[in-house]
């Protein structure tokens, strides 16, 4: 919700206030600000009424003309100014932008020589100002503000336009929807502050002449209009009404509320679309204007959609409904798509004469369904899917009748048609309230007089009952949302009590240290290994789209392609939980990758979830945590970062070759297994699975840290290295390829026996002088003894007996 600082300030008295204090305020009392920024101008004061004095074409350019401006005491002298805009002219008030001036954009105007004629300063367009669209010539302030002749020259265009403002852009959190409109923000900024919050502009006392109606007093001219009538035909719609005008004259809105509208993120449009915008970022209530002309047989019926009917929209798209959804009639069928977007068929155009208003209220869940299917989440199905109250349709109204008037030229013609089952409803109870309760919750006594003053503050009628208790009515605007006496307290206290309470720590019977639990300190020894190493933590999301097993080429009955669906998902492209933690990671690298990262080294934990049972939780879809790394490298890398891993955590391992991994690389691929168990994957990514992520060669590890944790052993044993120094040497050794490398080095430190320090294999050779189908392993053998130093007799005999081992036991001959 983006709210212009000073248009807030027509609605609440903000002296001695600024948007900073604002935003304090409103973020200690639960209103959380997302940013505060600087709408058009940035140096608002150095742009001025000006009047062009001269105007000649510039003698070496044939679409610049050159100007004298008068700025009055702003400069010594009328200044010279080149102008490109084809509109500009002799006698015209215009926007001058001085030298100096930051404009919205940051460019910055200074002294300038334009094809050999200087210029000092700029004649602007609207949306040079930030005003709007238009940048097809300069703005004529004589044709948008009235009386601009006797403006006189050098006067800060700010003083007779508001072209730039502070804006508050607020997260509004879903059950505020009162806070959706800036008169809500207003009474929020009153009660929080303690300033004073104006009428509301729908209310006589709010009117400019104090003569508009009492929002809610039944329509002076009846609930009629001839030759119009409405149907409402579900319970949806609890209140739908319309308003008829004649005589309108479609035509741009008056500078003022385009500046106003800009600064709220709106684009202008028309005075009669402008106007429901308007009014809708007054009030949170949403308006829709249709051409009256354009209603088949006068007649509107709100109904629901049956499955397969279409309708073609303001955006030009025809749209297929579903059973259920909310539609507007007329007598050729459907003609809007109710509180989510207008239909083409009857929008105002420039041709439009009569405009029937219609403001309703509608069903929250209905209309977020629907804009969450079509993906079309308006400004006004945002606010009906967060639930506005049926008496918020009359204030609409009011304020819009008075805007329309002034600023189209509209008649009103007969009585305001109000429909629905709103007035049957039972008005709710009064809630409660006791002192006692609330000095029980917030810790803290609060006096009856402060609660009444606060609740007030707030749009609450509060009648006090005697005996500690007040009797509270909720305003309309927030009965979604207040229900309950704890609701009532909470509203006490983010207004009035949580910012003053002294801060102190909990009372405890017993001090304790908080220390992390055994499996939370592996954890962190794993990720602080592969930190040791260059990699970087990420944090995925955890939910991916329905495609994502198909994209990694897994089978539909491979447990990994078993994802658990969400009911109610953000998006398409989140509508599953994470099957594998590799989406999440290649998701991330090409992310990076895309924007300059050329080396991807990245590692993550996180929850994995799979539709199948949980054997620990049966009524629970599967989901365990996980441990991985994605490296730009080979599976010898992603090997050593996992030798890493479980070498900090001290748990043996082992590796077996496999193919049956549809993502992973055939020949380049292996399952961790500790024990018995196999804990993980580790190897190459597949290539037609990186070419589905844009990314080059890849290569990764993945275990499941919820069978790796109970490994670690709780005390590790210390060894001595020992005074004796070790023996090292190196070994060459040709096998099949069907002889692992893990084979090999078990077979050599077995036969190696207790002196065997190392045994590890740090070079693979094929090529020249190595028969096909095998493999030259290069072997590093390291001894040690811990009561003495080896001689060449023993570590010949461990050599002997390591060589004839591996012929014995693997096929494998030593390499000369």
């Amino acid at each position: 919700m983006k709210v212009p600082f000073h248009w807030l300030g027509e609605h609440v008295d903000l002296a001695g206030l600024d948007p900073a204090e604002v935003a304090r305020l409103l973020n200690l009392t639960g209103t959380e600000l997302d940013r505060l920024h600087h709408h058009g101008v940035q140096t608002p004061d150095s742009v001025v009424v000006g009047r062009v004095l001269t105007c000649e074409k510039h003698p070496d350019a044939d679409r610049l003309n050159v100007t004298t401006v008068d700025v009055g005491p702003r400069a010594e002298a009328p200044l010279q100014i080149v102008c490109g805009a084809p509109n500009v002219a002799a006698g015209q008030v215009v926007p001058v932008a001085l030298v100096g001036t930051v404009m919205p954009d940051g460019l910055k105007i200074k002294k300038a020589k334009l094809r050999g004629q200087r210029s000092e300063g700029m004649i602007c367009s609207a949306r040079e100002l930030g005003l709007g669209d238009d940048h097809a010539g300069i703005l004529s302030l004589a044709e948008a503000l009235p009386d601009a002749a006797a403006i006189a020259p050098g006067t800060p265009l700010s003083d007779v336009l508001p072209h730039a403002d502070d804006v508050l852009e607020f997260e509004i959190t879903p059950n505020r929807p009162d806070c959706l409109g800036i008169y809500g923000i207003a009474r929020e900024v009153s009660a929080a502050a303690g300033a004073t919050l104006r009428p509301a502009p729908w209310t006589r006392a709010g009117s400019p002449d104090g003569a508009g109606e009492e929002a809610g007093d039944p329509d002076p001219a009846g609930g009629t209009i001839e030759g119009f009538s409405v149907d409402v035909r579900t319970d949806r719609c609890p209140r739908f009404t319309a308003r008829l005008f004649a005589d309108v004259v479609v035509g741009p809105s008056p500078l003022w509320l385009q500046a106003r509208l800009a600064a709220a993120g709106q684009r202008a449009i028309n005075n009669v679309v402008d106007v429901t915008n308007y009014v809708m970022l007054v009030t949170g209530q949403p308006l829709h204007a249709f051409d009256a002309d354009r209603i088949a047989g006068g007649t509107l019926v709100v109904r629901e959609a049956a499955d397969g009917e279409t309708i073609d929209t303001l955006d030009d798209q025809t749209r297929a409904l579903r059973a259920g959804e909310l539609v507007i009639d007329d007598a050729d069928g459907p003609t809007s798509l109710a509180a989510v977007m207008g239909g083409a068929r009857s929008e105002v155009h420039d041709g439009t004469t009569r405009v029937l208003l219609e403001v309703a209220a509608w069903d929250g869940p209905t209309v977020h369904r629907t804009a969450q299917r079509l993906g079309l989440f308006s400004e006004a199905a945002t606010r009906f899917a967060k639930g506005l109250a049926p008496e918020q349709a009359a204030w609409a109204q009011v304020l819009a009748t008075r805007l329309l008037v002034e600023l189209a030229g509209a008649r009103r013609v007969g009585g305001t048609i109000d429909e629905g089952r709103w007035r049957t409803a039972a008005a709710p109870d009064p809630i409660v309230l006791r002192d006692e309760r609330v000095t029980e919750l917030l810790g803290t006594a609060v006096p009856g007089e402060r609660q009444a003053a606060l609740l007030t503050s707030l749009g609450f009628a509060v009648e006090e009952a005697g005996e500690g208790r007040r009797h509270v009515r909720v305003p309309p605007e927030r009965r979604a949302d207040v229900t309950r006496e704890i609701d009532l307290i909470e509203e006490i206290a983010r207004i009035g009590v949580v910012a003053d309470l002294e801060p102190t720590l909990p009372t405890r019977r017993r001090l304790t240290a908080a220390r992390l639990t055994p499996a939370q300190r592996a954890r962190r020894r794993a990720e602080d290994a592969l930190v040791g190493r260059g990699l970087q933590e990420v944090a995925g999301w955890s939910f991916t789209d329905a495609g994502a097993a198909g994209r990694l080429g897994l089978a539909e009955d491979d447990p990994r392609a078993a994802a658990v669906r969400l009911a109610n998902p953000l998006s398409e492209d989140q509508a599953v939980l994470r099957p594998t933690i590799l989406v999440s990671l290649l998701d991330v690298a090409r992310h990076n990758r895309s924007r300059g990262v050329q080396d991807v080294r990245i590692f993550e934990t996180g929850t994995v979830f799979r539709d199948q049972p949980d054997p620990r939780r049966p009524d629970m879809p599967f989901e365990h945590l996980a441990l991985a790394a994605l490296v730009q490298d080979d599976v010898f890398a992603a090997k050593g970062l996992l030798e890493a891993v479980l070498g900090a955590l001290h748990v043996p391992f082992g590796v077996e070759a496999t193919d049956q991994i549809a993502f992973l690389h055939p020949g380049r691929a292996a399952a961790v297994r500790v024990g018995d168990a196999t804990v993980g994957l580790l190897g190459e990514v597949h290539p037609r699975v990186t070419d589905r992520w844009d990314l080059p060669r890849a290569a990764v590890f993945m275990i499941d840290l919820d069978q790796v944790l109970p490994a670690v052993p709780d005390d590790v044993p210390f060894h001595d290295v020992g005074p004796f120094p070790d023996a090292r040497f190196d070994l060459a050794v040709v096998v099949a390829d069907a002889v692992t490398a893990a084979r090999v080095v078990d077979v050599a430190r077995a036969a190696a026996g207790p002196l065997a320090e190392e045994v590890a294999v740090f070079d693979a050779y094929r090529g020249t002088g190595i028969e096909d189908g095998h493999v030259s392993l290069a072997l590093r053998v390291r001894l040690r003894a811990a009561d003495r130093t080896l001689t060449d007799e023993e570590i010949g005999g461990v050599r002997a007996a390591i060589v004839a081992a591996l012929e014995t036991e693997v096929g494998g001959t030593l390499r000369g």
